[in-house]
């Protein structure tokens, strides 16, 4: 019993199961029907893979607020490449490179001197959203025609063409990082120095050099999503991502991520950010006022933080009165 409480994503796989039989019962069973799973499944990458990148973050015991325009950024610099007329890949590693060069300046401002990484990302998000409308032109260009291939990112596959191939890449990166967390020396490293840093740092953790590959990470995993949004729509908008930095925090939180770090699983991420699609469609099926739903989302994060508080409390309790 005591090992089932002590999981952090318990919370949000509570809150999923509830809401999916009360959206189920509210859309008249429409909500489980292949066709609305296709749409969940269809957006859920663009919003998850940041939700990994922050929950890794959170884990290592820092923040990233730049993620929502790093989300625009990368792909606007590779549009701006192919309509210049580069090449796919070349367009596509540099929007990359760029979103490594923003965590790395992230981690990099963060560790050096010593500042809060709420305040440094806070900084690169007006200059990374700054960046991406002056490179724009106030014109977002369209994507060419073939510039790059559909089939590989964004096209339906699966049986009834169920998935896209977004899709496939979120769950195959979702693996690996969990991999990365569970299976490594750099994942107990992450952990280690989120959990308490003074203690990690006697143990000759190289704890600066871990926080800001986590920062790197992060952004690169943004910036991806960014570049997956913007091949499934044809263009790239400035505005695309705003407000997506406080929806990764809250699938983390809401996924079991604690705060001051050390805490979380990548799956808790996960969980949180299909969450928060499950509502987003789910409000929309039950006929609700879409406007409900940031107010859904903060009241879920509040009680998701509340209930993980009180599994982590009994679980603590069971384990004083068994002496296991």
């Amino acid at each position: 019993m005591k090992i089932y409480l002590e999981k952090p994503e318990l919370a949000g796989v509570a809150f999923l199961v509830i809401l999916t039989i009360v959206f189920q019962a509210r859309s008249g069973g429409v909500f489980l029907s292949a066709a609305n799973l296709q749409g969940i499944l269809g957006l859920l990458p663009e919003v998850a893979l940041v939700a990994v990148g922050v929950t890794l973050l959170m884990i290592c015991g820092e923040f990233d607020l730049s993620v929502g325009s790093v989300f625009a950024l990368t792909p606007m610099s590779m549009a701006v490449m192919l309509e210049a007329g580069w090449p796919f890949l070349p367009a596509f590693a540099l929007g990359l490179c760029v979103a490594l060069l923003v965590g790395f300046i992230n981690g990099v401002l963060t560790v050096k001197f010593a500042i809060p990484s709420f305040i440094t990302t806070l900084g690169m998000l007006f200059v990374a959203r700054s960046v991406t409308v002056v490179i724009s032109g106030g014109f977002p260009p369209l994507l060419p025609n073939g510039a790059f291939p559909k089939w590989l990112f964004v096209a339906y596959v699966g049986p009834g063409d169920m998935f896209r191939m977004s899709f496939l890449w979120f769950v195959a990166i979702a693996v690996l990082v969990t991999l990365l967390l569970s299976r490594t020396n750099f994942g107990n490293w992450v952990r280690a120095t989120g959990g308490f840093l003074p203690a990690a740092q006697s143990m000759g953790i190289p704890t600066k050099r871990v926080k800001v590959a986590c920062f790197m990470l992060c952004s690169l995993l943004a910036g991806l999503a960014g570049s997956l949004q913007v091949m499934r729509l044809g263009a790239p908008l400035p505005s695309i991502g705003e407000g997506l930095e406080l929806q990764a925090v809250a699938a983390a939180v809401i996924g079991g991520t604690a705060l001051t770090g050390g805490i979380g699983t990548i799956l808790g991420g996960i969980i949180g950010a299909t969450l928060i699609r499950v509502i987003d469609n789910g409000l929309v099926l039950s006929q609700v006022d879409a406007n409900w739903f940031k107010m859904a989302l903060g009241a879920l994060t509040v009680f998701a933080v509340i209930l993980n508080a009180w599994l982590r409390k009994t679980a603590k309790s069971i384990k004083v009165e068994t002496g296991k």
